[in-house]
């Protein structure tokens, strides 16, 4: 990804997978009005995915609704909080009344705050599990039993890289691997359905949320790249291709899996110390793609 705010629209999603693999397909990608949500939507879209995008913020959802109109795909906006379990009831129903079956469902809504374990609040755990495990259980459930459980389909929930702990954002690292958890036990239970389920696990990845954080965080992150094998941090089009892959038919036998996004970084120790730089280049794919302010 370059340091440019925006490629020009006209260019087009630059996609690995075939024209036309979603058309006549609803997929709905949920925190679609930012960072990897938005690239998938927009990804989805170029593949000819009527794409429902939903999240809490309207005006969010409602620009890159009219940028996936503007590159010539098909976009629906829908603002409601996950965590109501009322609100997602009513609004998968309201999506299936309109546009028919949904064929594939994309967890990503989600969100953390950096902070040491004993300073966390009961709230503010309760807040961050609601955000990345309950809401995406109550989207899974919801599409399942309105619409999935008849037709068939694809879910890739959205979990992190949680594979060492995350010291610094326990509340995320045990929501994130509950939804990992529970990526499995769906995958089993819902087989038989004709549903997939699956998960991504992003490790750093240069998206808008890196905006989110202040104060140490923030200086620190500019740094994390040192930490990768790959000497890089990953683009949003990288784990939007892996979740493309994943509700694609090409993954017909794969369910049950948590797919690692990392470079790496989960894995090795310091006595195996990083060359100073890498071969690896970045799959420049999302032609909108707006680089994090905090590494300009």
């Amino acid at each position: 990804m370059s340091d440019s705010t925006k490629a020009p629209a006209a260019a087009g999603y630059r996609s690995v997978f075939r024209p036309g693999l979603y058309a006549g397909q609803t997929v709905w990608v949920t925190g679609g009005g930012s960072g990897i949500g938005r690239c998938t939507a927009h990804e989805l879209a170029s593949l000819g995915a009527r794409v429902v995008i939903s999240g809490r913020r309207a005006e969010r959802l409602e620009q890159v609704a009219a940028e996936i109109r503007e590159d010539g795909g098909e976009a629906h906006a829908l603002a409601f909080d996950i965590r109501d379990e009322e609100a997602v009831r009513a609004g998968v129903a309201d999506v299936l009344a309109r546009l028919g079956p949904v064929s594939g469902l994309v967890n990503n809504a989600g969100g953390q705050f950096p902070s040491p374990m004993l300073a966390i609040s009961k709230k503010g755990f309760d807040a961050v599990v609601a955000n990345n495990l309950t809401g995406g259980f109550l989207m899974m459930r919801e599409l399942y039993t309105q619409c999935m459980q008849h037709h068939g389909g694809a879910i890739v929930n959205m979990t992190a890289d949680f594979r060492n702990g995350m010291p610094g954002m326990a509340h995320s690292g045990a929501a994130r691997a509950g939804m990992s958890n529970l990526t499995q036990s769906a995958a089993f239970e819902w087989a038989h359905a004709g549903v997939r389920v699956n998960a991504v696990a992003p490790g750093w990845i240069a998206s808008s949320g890196m905006d989110t954080y202040r104060g140490a965080i923030q200086a620190l992150i500019p740094k994390l790249r040192q930490h990768v094998p790959l000497r890089r941090m990953g683009v949003e089009a990288e784990v939007s291709a892996a979740i493309v892959f994943l509700l694609s038919p090409a993954a017909a036998f794969i369910t049950g899996v948590t797919l690692q996004i990392d470079g790496a970084a989960s894995l090795g120790s310091a006595i195996f110390p990083l060359p100073p730089d890498s071969r690896s280049v970045a799959f420049d794919g999302f032609h909108r793609a707006v680089a994090p302010e905090v590494l300009r």
